[in-house]
């Protein structure tokens, strides 16, 4: 992967010093070369940090121009099936001068023009100025694996691959988005479109943008979508059928997504997503390098005994990592890097692995997107429970006992947020049940700050798919929303940070149009099973006694480290400042709860970041 910077302006521009300033704070994403490039009129600049995976040459450097020099592109991400792509383009007249991915995606666009995006499978966010049409031309991959913020005024548009890169300029006025604060606080993160700071925007995942410095018309269009649920028919579903296809596209992606020029790796957690990729890449490679992680002390959440076996079975030169012993002094560094923040404390361990698998690898494979494609988190079993057994309660009587929940239940109580989901219409919505502070509870946390519209349960609602299926809307909401604002910055950040590149089988797009068109809800999730579908592959390729209903989440133990110790001095420092933005009373409330064995922690982490990131970055409310 890479960083990538770049403005287009209608008139000539006179302050190019924050385009070398933000392409230099991009340096950890790509540290093995650097390039900045400017229009002879003076209208456009891109910045590219370079993290080399095909064609280590020269040739691959960037910002690269096509032979007609009118088209220039800062890339970051990998189009994993460029060279079938290249044979095509060939016999459109097209010629190359390096094997970069890079240069074929200038390549596409030189043919197809902006439809080119329907021709690439992998992860990408780029940026393709067209010097004849005085176009910008900005895009990113269809899952959101790689990320892209924008900022516009009356006669520009700024991009980055992270907000520090255009913040770079100091006359950018910042400010933190009250709208995206009460989203993060009620969902962890800021989603679709919007950004903790005011002014700024993400390019949404399998969304387009276009800026015509001719006429200032900015366009943005989402140019694919996941499609419609599948139509039981009177014949029923065929499930080997089903099994054969996903056996098919698994391992496909997993041969295009091993094609690299340096090491390549697999992070084998020993969950049933990692090892089913850690097996189709055995049938690809002879000797496949797998890696996990161990935290000494902590046999709760200790792997290795899972991944050893898969390891074992498949014969992968494997390799157990031992993490040292987190540092609450991580948490501010990662608050900078992290950009916009998120509530995920599993990003400790995350920049962990990742830099101690870049000391052997530049590439490693893992299993994100497996959950939310395929039903795999207990939360879809347990919705499918409770609407089955309070779905046709009269509304009004569920929606009196959700108040009471939240009025008479103590936040961190566990339960209180699927008690305050009974009000749910379980016909059309979706619960908020990882909602970390209600409205009342954010209102109390932000007492004193300026008067706020507390909505962010309205923009859930917006949010939420329509389908008549609730585990289509759940698993459809999460691929959405939770899977790009956190799972995939998570990764993102925490492996960019040590310079590795991570990728996602799961996340081809066959994959994706596989999981949501084709697989009923009946074979991913049910009030008693979950992951049903890739469970039946787990079957057939893994060893019999892999245990395949087991689910441990890659996490800490926070609540521990917040018994006493470096964390809980830095948590009580950071958030009983004085010059913290949340109220005194309502923090002391929290940490007394945890003290009380309530599940504040995460909640705590979540407010301790914020801090951390709003001050790192001088930000006001």
């Amino acid at each position: 992967m890479c960083g990538i910077v770049g403005v287009a302006s209608v008139g000539p521009i006179n302050n190019r010093e924050w385009l070398t300033a933000g392409s230099a704070s991009l340096s950890h994403r790509g540290p093995d070369d650097c390039g900045e490039w400017w229009s002879t009129d003076g209208h456009v600049g891109l910045g590219h940090r370079r993290l080399s995976i095909l064609d280590l040459s020269d040739a691959g450097h960037q910002p690269m121009h096509d032979d007609h020099k009118s088209l220039s592109i800062t890339f970051n991400g990998e189009i994993y099936n460029f060279v079938e792509l290249r044979d095509e383009l060939l016999r459109f007249g097209i010629s190359f001068r390096s094997g970069t991915d890079t240069e074929v995606v200038l390549g596409a666009y030189r043919v197809w023009g902006l439809d080119c995006l329907e021709h690439f499978n992998g992860t990408f966010a780029f940026g393709i100025y067209d010097d004849e049409c005085k176009r910008l031309f900005l895009a990113r991959d269809r899952a959101g694996e790689k990320p892209l913020f924008y900022w516009r005024d009356a006669q520009s548009v700024r991009f980055a691959s992270e907000l520090k890169a255009m913040l770079a300029d100091d006359r950018i006025p910042r400010s933190i988005d009250p709208l995206a604060l009460d989203c993060y606080l009620s969902m962890g993160y800021v989603p679709g479109s919007m950004c903790i700071v005011k002014g700024f925007s993400k390019l949404p995942p399998a969304h387009a943008l276009t800026f015509d410095l001719n006429t200032e018309a900015v366009r943005v269009w989402e140019y694919w979508h996941p499609p419609e649920a599948p139509v039981v028919g009177p014949a029923g579903i065929d499930s080997e059928a089903l099994l054969d296809e996903l056996e098919s596209l698994l391992e496909d992606s997993v041969r295009l997504q091993l094609v690299a020029d340096v090491p390549v790796g697999v992070l084998l957690s020993g969950g049933v997503d990692s090892s089913l990729v850690t097996a189709l890449a055995s049938r690809l490679s002879q000797r496949v390098r797998t890696f996990t992680i161990r935290f000494p002390g902590h046999s709760d959440l200790d792997e290795t005994e899972h991944a050893r076996l898969i390891a074992s079975h498949f014969g992968t030169d494997h390799t157990e990592l031992i993490a040292e012993p987190a540092s609450a002094d991580l948490l501010p560094s990662l608050a900078w890097y992290f950009d916009e923040p998120i509530n995920d404390s599993s990003m400790i361990p995350t920049s962990l692995v990742s830099r101690l698998v870049r000391e052997q690898c530049t590439v490693a494979l893992g299993g994100d997107g497996g959950d939310e494609l395929f039903g795999g988190y207990g939360h879809y079993s347990r919705l499918i429970h409770l609407q089955r057994r309070i779905g046709n309660l009269p509304r009004p009587i569920r929606s009196l006992a959700a108040r009471g929940a939240g009025h008479l239940l103590p936040v961190g109580f566990r339960g209180r947020s699927w008690a305050q989901g009974l009000s749910t219409d379980f016909t059309s919505g979706v619960p908020l049940i990882a909602n970390y502070f209600d409205q009342r509870t954010r209102r109390e946390l932000l007492e004193g700050a300026a008067a706020l519209n507390f909505a962010a349960e309205g923009v859930h609602a917006s949010r939420t798919p329509h389908d008549p299926d609730l585990l289509q809307r759940a698993t459809r909401w999460d691929f959405a929303n939770y899977l790009p604002e956190d799972i995939l910055v998570k990764v993102d950040r925490s492996s960019m940070l040590a310079s590795l590149e991570v990728r996602s089988p799961f996340l081809d797009y066959r994959v994706i149009n596989f999981a949501f068109g084709k697989v009923p809800s009946t074979l991913k999730a049910t009030s008693a099973s979950k992951k049903i579908l890739l469970k039946h592959l787990a079957g057939r390729v893994l060893p019999p006694e892999f245990n395949r209903d087991r689910k441990q989440g890659f996490s800490i133990p926070l609540a521990s480290w917040l018994e006493s110790g470096p964390f809980l001095d830095l948590f009580e420092a950071v958030l009983l400042d004085p010059n913290s933005i949340f109220s005194r009373e309502a923090v002391e409330s929290l940490l007394q709860g945890q003290r009380k064995g309530r599940a504040n922690s995460e909640r705590l982490f979540g407010l301790v970041f914020f801090e951390l990131w709003r001050r790192r970055f001088n930000m006001s409310l």
